[in-house]
């Protein structure tokens, strides 16, 4: 398997440069391993990386991206697993706040709370849980187990948000 290794120096102010470096490699998707952050090789991450590098200059700082292959098995192995237990605790995290979801809409079924402003909140809510989901899978180079649970629980605030916003339209339709 092709890889990226990336490597950077910032100075030690301001420290914004290093969260923002951080937040950066983090949504490419990249692994910290062994003081080298490594991603599997894509155009599309070796472009954000070389950007990063710029960026990283800007703040008088040196990046270095370098493309190639681990030679010892055992090491690409261990690799592959951080990125799985990397994304793992992403999808649990987003498993996580799906169960938050399904409380919520159960809460307000339960105080029979119809009104559409509940509807609206809530859709927002899902919006955000979909978008999540679509972060963490495209930075999921090797399809964790996880990942399948994560879209179930989409799939399920699907049907519960759906569910909810019927019983809302019927409440609002038989006071009329």
């Amino acid at each position: 398997m092709k890889w990226l290794f990336f490597s950077y120096s910032l100075p030690s102010e301001p420290s914004k440069a290093r969260v923002y470096v951080w937040r950066q490699l983090k949504k490419l998707g990249a692994v910290n391993y062994q003081t080298i952050w490594v991603t599997p090789y894509s155009n599309e991450s070796a472009s954000e990386l070389k950007k990063l590098i710029e960026t990283i200059k800007g703040y008088k700082g040196e990046g270095l991206l370098i493309d190639g292959k681990v030679i010892e098995k055992s090491q690409e192995e261990a690799m592959q697993k951080a990125f799985i237990d990397s994304r793992n605790e992403e999808y649990q995290e987003l498993i996580e706040k799906c169960e938050d979801f399904f409380k919520e809409i159960k809460f307000e079924i339960e105080r029979k709370n119809f009104i559409f402003a509940e509807v609206e909140e809530n859709e927002e809510e899902l919006k955000k849980l979909k978008q999540w989901l679509k972060k963490v899978e495209k930075r999921d180079f090797v399809k964790t187990p996880l990942r399948k649970t994560a879209m179930e629980k989409i799939k399920e605030c699907e049907k519960m948000f759906e569910d909810f916003a019927q019983r809302v339209y019927k409440h609002i339709q038989s006071k009329k």
